[in-house]
């Protein structure tokens, strides 16, 4: 069998691009003085769109017959919101609130259900009845490691969407710096914004160092841990 890392594109490309794109997303937050819900939904637009495209790439050019559906659902999903989020009538403090926290608790979740569903599956060995093993070929399951990258991308994504249902995009403080003689205004969208690039320079850290990072070969769930299908004969 082929595996991922076999391909012209593997999983750990995927991984970069990802990585990418989320830092140049959590550079442009950072640098930017304008946290309003305008540049926040233009940067989140920007950055879902080009995942999403990633994402749906790869269905064909990395994953076999078997695993394309957690690609395909994220893709769709984030190019969805990207586009949603483009539009310039949704681009207020409320609509960046709804779209941000939909995606991430959606895309999230779905996430961490594939990688649960590729450990869960290495452990599985299939029966036609109790007792009695499946002997045809099982589908592809993805290295331990990129199931484990999946649940943790996934589990921080969600955990951006719960962090955004805490804060409400009215707030607003008025708070002055002595020493700069000035008065600012602390909102919910400055939150909610600053919360996204926080979120994007995490994903951006952790998919770049598991893009870096050596892994093993795809396996199928019933194959055996160490297995020699031609029997040894003894030498005369």
């Amino acid at each position: 069998m082929t595996s991922a890392d076999s391909r012209a594109f593997a999983v750990r490309h995927v991984q970069l691009a990802r990585a990418a794109f989320a830092t140049i997303a959590a550079l442009m937050i950072t640098f930017s003085p304008d946290h309003s819900a305008a540049v926040g939904g233009a940067v989140f637009s920007g950055f879902a769109i080009a995942t999403g495209i990633v994402l749906l790439v790869s269905v064909w050019l990395v994953y076999p017959a078997g695993r394309r559906w957690p690609a395909a659902a994220l893709g769709g999903a984030t190019i969805a919101a990207g586009m949603v989020s483009g539009l310039y009538p949704l681009r207020t403090p409320v609509g960046f609130f709804a779209i941000v926290i939909v995606w991430a608790l959606v895309t999230g979740v779905l996430e961490v259900i594939a990688g649960w569903r590729e450990l869960a599956a290495r452990g599985e060995r299939r029966e036609i009845v109790p007792g009695v093993a499946d002997a045809r070929p099982a589908a592809p399951v993805g290295p331990r490691s990129e199931s484990r990258d999946a649940i943790i991308v996934g589990a921080v994504t969600a955990a951006l969407g719960v962090a955004l249902l805490f804060v409400q995009p009215a707030y607003a403080l008025d708070y002055t710096i002595e020493e700069a003689q000035a008065t600012y205004t602390l909102t919910g969208v400055t939150i909610g914004v600053g919360l996204f690039g926080a979120y994007a320079a995490i994903i951006a850290v952790y998919l770049g160092i598991a893009g870096f990072s050596p892994r093993a070969a795809a396996v199928t769930v019933d194959e055996p841990a160490s297995a020699d299908p031609t029997p040894q004969k003894d030498s005369a």
